[in-house]
């Protein structure tokens, strides 16, 4: 199926088609990467590690809109994303995708740091040609995807220090055990659209949901755990610690509470804010004690 635009796209339409809110994420680890591998200041530098993983997170989003155009014209959460509401044709979706990609690969590649550039690559790819299609035939779709949603803070840690520590493979962590509960929270709460289009992840094939809020608290756990990581290996002060296990712990309970048959919905909701209040704010404590204090 082809969706050809109805009328002329705006430059709101090819600002949603980079989904803005997701990409920001992206670029905004790759900058505690950064900074949280304590570089000398290089300003022009910091600013085309911005620009280029901008454009590869912008362009990442354009190309899986185009790849998924079909099933998110039948979900009721994605219906009206540009292409499938007929605002952008898949043939713009695609060229701008890819030409967004390469400038992002391009400039990273000449003007930052080879490493990052390759780690920008292993996202590209990983999202595109692992995560995307695996949503059509692996239950562990959400997994796939919390690998390549990983790599960004590997992106920033490359171009500050031109390899990676272990802090910054703490990172990876720290952002792919969030992933799970965030996502098996969203997934859960749109779980029916899902199985409208036969996405067999878990919240699809496990009905009662006892299964999907046990993966999340599983997942939590190792969360907080790895996040104190720093403190033991003497990479953080125990300020950032301090921060680290008050926001697991408030996590941890909505983790908890998920499990609970009665409200199971409710608590989805609550998991998936609990999510997105804790990661800024123990992100921002590490790179504040990296700078600060440690």
């Amino acid at each position: 199926m082809t969706t050809l635009p109805a009328s002329r796209a705006t430059v709101r339409d090819y600002l949603e088609l980079t989904k803005p809110r997701l990409s920001l994420l992206s670029v905004m680890t790759t900058m505690v990467g950064y900074f949280s591998a304590r570089p000398p200041s290089q300003p022009v530098k910091l600013l085309l590690l911005f620009l280029g993983t901008s454009l590869a997170a912008g362009g990442v989003a354009a190309l899986n809109q185009w790849l998924e155009h079909e099933t998110d014209a039948r979900m009721r959460r994605t219906a009206n994303r540009p292409i499938p509401a007929g605002k952008i044709a898949t043939g713009s979706a695609f060229v701008l995708g890819w030409l967004m990609c390469i400038a992002a690969l391009f400039l990273l590649f000449a003007k930052v740091d080879r490493l990052a550039a390759m780690f920008t690559l292993l996202t590209i790819t990983s999202y595109l040609a692992w995560y995307t299609p695996a949503k059509r035939w692996s239950m562990w779709s959400t997994e796939i995807g919390a690998i390549a949603g990983a790599f960004p803070p590997l992106i920033g840690w490359s171009a500050g220090e031109g390899t990676v520590t272990s802090l910054g493979w703490i990172l990876f962590a720290i952002l792919f055990f969030w992933q799970i509960p965030h996502f098996m929270a969203v997934a859960w709460t749109y779980r029916r659209d899902y199985s409208a289009v036969d996405f067999p992840m878990l919240p699809v094939r496990d009905e009662s949901g006892g299964k999907v809020a046990l993966w999340s608290l599983v997942n939590t756990i190792a969360l907080v755990v790895v996040s104190l990581l720093p403190v033991a290996l003497g990479q953080a002060t125990k300020l950032y610690g301090l921060v680290a296990l008050l926001g697991g712990g408030g996590f941890l309970w909505r983790a908890i509470v998920f499990l609970h048959p009665a409200g199971r919905d409710v608590a989805a909701r609550r998991l998936f804010f609990a999510s997105i209040l804790y990661l800024p704010v123990v992100l921002s404590a590490l790179v504040a004690d990296r700078l600060l204090f440690a």
